[in-house]
């Protein structure tokens, strides 16, 4: 390993990359066993922490195996080659699944008991509950299904990754000197939580469970030995070759074909499953021992999410929060005329995502709009932007939608946008050769009677109003003309072949972004060396990026002093003596994924902040096109740094990132009373909008009698 890879002992400058997401899972894992939280809210935290796994194997692992086969062993910038990352990998997820389980089993669910909440097993059924399972069973369950038995040496049939299947174990004939196999696929076209008659409150059983109670009946004739419920987790790292010729849709529906029979990376199995079972399932599924999980409840607890939400038991939720009403943005008053009068600044969910969707409906239906240009990401099933977008099309409006095809997880959903889109006359870009797309911006142009004039929304989050009210997220939206500019020259650049221009705000990546926060990190370098105050603070998702890393830690070497929130994965080692060691970071875990990316640089006492779309991370800066937004307008400007410093003042919900990787919680002392951001953001909102709502004169009415109004 290199030096420069090397603090003074030894030690990488470097945190690994996937250890760090999984410190990420084990902090939302401790809001799961907060006994300060209501059980349902218990429970959600717990399917979070078993979906980010899902993703983690499917992405990470599945990556690192594809590494690991093709013999690449070079270690990555902390100094773990992939197969001594998959190594520690194996042990901190089976520590998780133990957790998780243990959480639900032991302290949720008796919880969910009490308040009337129960998972029922078979064996506690009611005589009426059994006949009412066995109708199910008979007339829902047995004509869907389908049992295929596995012969010796045959093909293993193709199971669906993250899918749920019984393994069944059958008494084989004397003459063929063995037990014989058949696996049961679990129909995800059926309900998995089966709601029983007879409870008070919710009594429910899982599907698997009913399957395996009557698996006798799908082997007349056949004595069944064992039936085990498992999980296959196919890898999905693979992407298409945009930079060969070829229809790239056409492309994106062969790579949705391979995830759905790409290697299997892990194999989730029912603890009390047989060693016979383990190793039919591991030889036919060429799984290694370290990726087979021995799970003690039920699986897929991701799916249990959907029980976390059930109508009837707000006692055993957390109080909801309610976006706010935008007091500068009535809905009495058009968008146009909003941003006529300012710019403005919204954190969502505290505050309404309505001011974005109205400016693109109102767009669609206002006679004076020419055109909408916006960028797609990942937006929800039945995405009123994207109807905005195609009534503004029918309507005759110059429609540009570029729908990023690539975005993970969400390629069927976007290659059916686009078609739609695409059928309503809007021109419809697939992405840019090579890069993802993962800016958020949309712009409208309008006649107005002094000239054209071009409305922008600058985010941080996807256009998908759904996600607006779990993230929390920025957006700026202005009529300002240097940013409508720069929108207009960001668009043109990415549907004809130029390549990226100079703007006049606006830095882009691949070619803009890194560069720019190089000059702006080393600015404070260099003041804070001739004796000025300099000050970095940065709200992120991920901080990974080795060029921007070893940036931070000479400048905290010169004196600067750096405050950062990172959400989840952090490479960076804080307080390292003699490198870091006026660096801190801290990790928000809370109700809403915080998701923003807000930089901020003191810049001599003139302060420059940015909003952001891109992590600093190799793949947001060299691999993606991405935007970051200067926010000069003077109020929008305070209140942007406003809300760095709420995030970084949390003592509630917050983690300190420790040099070894590890984090411990934050507590309020003399000096940081306790402060819990996304509360003091909800309140704030709330306050705002109530001042709002006094504010405005009211509108008197006289009572007429009733022959008077008539005679009116």
């Amino acid at each position: 390993m290199s030096k420069d890879k090397k603090g003074k002992e030894g030690e990488s400058l470097f945190l690994n990359r996937e250890l760090s997401w999984i410190e990420f899972d084990f902090r939302v894992m401790q809001q799961a066993e907060d006994s300060a939280l209501p059980p349902l809210e218990r429970l959600k935290f717990a399917a979070i922490t078993a979906s980010n796994a899902d993703e983690f194997f499917m992405v990470r692992v599945g990556g690192l195996k594809m590494l690991q086969r093709q013999g690449g062993e070079r270690p990555d910038p902390a100094g773990l080659a992939p197969s001594g990352q998959l190594a520690e990998i194996s042990v901190r997820m089976h520590e998780l699944v133990e957790r998780q389980h243990a959480c639900l089993q032991k302290e949720i669910e008796p919880q969910l008991r009490k308040g009337g909440i129960r998972r029922l097993r078979m064996e506690e059924l009611s005589a009426a509950q059994l006949r009412h399972v066995e109708a199910m069973f008979e007339d829902f369950i047995f004509p869907v299904i389908t049992p295929v038995a596995v012969p010796p040496d045959g093909e293993f049939p193709l199971l669906a990754g993250l899918g749920l299947a019984l393994y069944v174990r059958l008494e084989g004939a004397p003459a063929e000197g063995g037990a014989r196999h058949a696996i049961v696929a679990v129909p995800k076209g059926l309900a998995r939580f089966l709601t029983l008659p007879g409870e008070t409150g919710f009594g429910y059983i899982l599907l698997e469970e009913i399957i395996r109670a009557y698996a006798g009946r799908l082997f007349p004739g056949v004595k069944v030995e064992e039936c085990a419920a498992f999980r296959i987790t196919r890898n999905a790292d693979m992407s298409v070759r945009d930079d060969l010729a070829g229809d790239l849709m056409a492309q994106m529906r062969e790579v949705l074909v391979e995830r759905r029979e790409s290697d299997c990376v892990r194999l989730e199995i029912e603890k009390q499953a047989s060693k016979e079972a383990r190793a039919f399932l591991r030889t036919a599924l060429k799984v290694e021992d370290a990726d087979v999980y021995a799970v003690p409840g039920p699986l897929d607890l991701a799916a249990f999410f959907r029980l976390a939400n059930l109508p009837g038991y707000e006692a055993m939720k957390i109080e909801p929060w309610s976006p706010q009403a935008v007091p500068e943005a009535p809905p009495s008053e058009p968008m146009f005329e909003v941003l006529k009068r300012g710019n403005l600044l919204l954190l969502h969910p505290y505050e309404s995502y309505d001011p974005v969707l109205r400016l693109v409906q109102e767009a669609a239906e206002d006679p004076n709009t020419l055109a909408i240009k916006q960028v797609l990401y990942r937006v929800s099933e039945n995405s009123p932007v994207v109807a905005a977008l195609m009534r503004a099309a029918e309507r005759g409006k110059h429609v540009t939608a570029l729908i990023e095809l690539k975005a993970r997880f969400d390629e069927a959903r976007n290659i059916d946008w686009a078609d739609a889109l695409a059928r309503t006359g809007a021109q419809v870009i697939y992405g840019v050769k090579g890069y993802k797309t993962h800016a958020k911006v949309c712009v409208v142009v309008r006649r107005e009677p002094e000239g054209v004039a071009r409305y922008v929304h600058y985010g941080t989050g996807n256009y998908n109003e759904k996600t607006a009210r779990l993230y929390s997220d920025a957006s700026f939206l202005t009529r300002e003309e240097d940013y409508g500019a720069d929108a207009s020259v960001f668009f043109n650049t990415l549907t004809g072949y130029s390549q990226l221009a100079k703007f006049r705000k606006i830095e882009a990546a691949p070619l803009g972004i890194r560069p720019r926060l190089l000059e702006l990190i080393e600015g404070e370098a260099v003041r804070s060396a001739q004796g000025e105050a300099a000050a970095i603070e940065a709200k992120m998702n991920s901080l990974e990026d080795p060029e921007l890393i070893r940036a931070l830690y000479q400048a905290s070497q010169a004196g600067v002093k750096i405050r950062l929130n990172v959400r989840g994965i952090c490479c960076l080692r804080p307080g390292v003596k003699g490198l870091s060691e006026n660096i801190s970071v801290l990790s928000i875990v809370d109700r809403y994924l915080e998701h923003a990316r807000i930089f901020r640089f003191l810049n001599g006492g003139a302060p420059k902040l940015f909003l952001s779309s891109a992590d600093w991370m190799p793949r947001n800066l060299d691999r993606r096109i991405e935007l970051m937004v200067p926010v000069e307008d003077r109020a929008c400007a305070e209140r942007l740094s406003q809300i760095l410093e709420t995030c970084l003042a949390d003592t509630k919900q917050s983690w300190r990132l420790l040099a070894n990787g590890t984090y411990e919680r934050r507590l309020p002392d003399a000096r940081h009373p306790a402060l819990r951001c996304q509360e003091a953001f909800q309140r704030g909102a709330e306050a705002r909008a109530a001042a709002a709502a006094q504010q405005q004169a009211p509108v008197f009415e006289p009572q007429r009698p009733a022959e008077q109004k008539k005679q009116a």
